[in-house]
């Protein structure tokens, strides 16, 4: 056996055309969730096919306001293409550009591409369900959901921390974390 960035990688010789296959994308994402959005993801972790291609992908599916919340992509910039419904997508940009917001309404067969490490989201405002699927500059793009990571985080950032840093009280931090 060979390891290529750590991951498996089949002989050459073994290799069949359901290696490059990917069925994850056929069906839609349950929605049935405080977010009311599913993202799938196709990075090299389930889709070995991808080593060392330096790309990946992920289907998005949208319940009417339907949220994939502020993240950001450590390793990679996406392009997405809204294929069913209306998204507004929008990203802030760095400290050093003022973090200048840019933010778009989306309709089918629209693309937005949002640049590495950006924080950025999409938001369902339509009336039906919305589907989008997003192309990374990477196989291991990486992924930071914001409030997970700042709230979540295990153990907890210090409450002084995050009061100071929202300026809000310690009962606003404690109900968030």
């Amino acid at each position: 056996a060979v390891f290529v960035n750590g991951k498996f990688c089949k002989d050459p010789k073994q290799v069949t055309a359901d290696d490059f296959l990917f069925k994850g994308f056929r069906y839609p994402g349950k929605t049935a969730n405080p977010l009311r959005s599913k993202v799938t993801p196709t990075f090299v972790d389930r889709f070995a096919a991808l080593n060392t291609l330096g790309i990946s992908m992920a289907r998005i599916d949208f319940a009417p306001g339907g949220l994939n919340p502020p993240h950001t992509h450590p390793r990679g910039s996406e392009i997405l293409v809204v294929t069913e419904g209306t998204l507004l997508v929008g990203f802030v940009t760095s400290n050093q550009l003022n973090n200048t917001f840019f933010t778009k309404v989306l309709y089918k067969g629209d693309v937005f591409v949002f640049p590495i490490g950006l924080i950025h989201f999409q938001l369902n405002i339509g009336k039906t369900p919305a589907l989008a699927f997003a192309a990374l500059s990477s196989q291991n793009p990486g992924v930071i959901t914001i409030a997970n990571a700042v709230f979540g985080s295990k153990p907890p950032i210090s409450a002084d921390v995050l009061t100071k840093a929202f300026q809000v009280g310690k009962k606003v931090v404690d109900y968030l974390q």
